[in-house]
């Protein structure tokens, strides 16, 4: 294969690489319990972050059955209420975080057809040593206020942060 080509495709391959470690974290659905007769559950998700090893959140929602879609008309969107608990699962490795005030988004799942998101951020509390993950929904005009937070405390933890500890 001519020199050329060959930079070509491994530069095509580390852009791809690339793109699929800047993309959130996938859920796997562990758990499901009907909450009443016209079908409606709360699903069980466990989420780990992409860039913290040794750490799972176990995030709640809703999902609306078709039964009450079509009776209360709003077929395209389920409730915003959602709940999160997240826990050291392992040794714990912090790759390269957004130490800001902001954090970074870990996971998002639709919670509408377009425009409603289930959003799980990460923010590095340095001064308590402890990462934060937060629940939220978020939507295109109305932003809601339903949100619940876990904590990973890092105090006396062997954690080992691959760019090293900030200071």
């Amino acid at each position: 294969m001519p020199l050329p080509l060959r930079l070509c495709l491994l530069s095509a391959c580390a852009l791809f690489a690339a793109i699929l470690a800047s993309l959130p974290a996938q859920a796997e659905t562990v758990g499901e319990v009907g909450v009443d007769w016209l079908g409606n559950d709360i699903l069980i998700d466990a989420v780990t972050d992409p860039k913290v090893a040794g750490v799972t959140c176990h995030v709640t929602y809703f999902d609306r059955s078709v039964i009450d879609r079509l009776r209360k008309g709003n077929w395209f969107e389920d409730p915003s209420n959602n709940s999160i608990a997240c826990r050291q699962t392992g040794p714990v490795t912090i790759g390269d975080i957004d130490l800001g005030q902001e954090g970074e988004e870990v996971f998002r799942e639709g919670l509408s057809l377009i425009w409603k998101k289930l959003v799980v951020n990460r923010i590095y509390d340095k001064k308590n040593n402890t990462l934060i993950y937060l629940a939220h929904s978020r939507e295109l005009t109305d932003g809601s206020a339903k949100m619940s937070i876990s904590t990973i405390p890092l105090f006396g933890q062997p954690v080992t942060w691959t760019n090293g500890a900030p200071k």
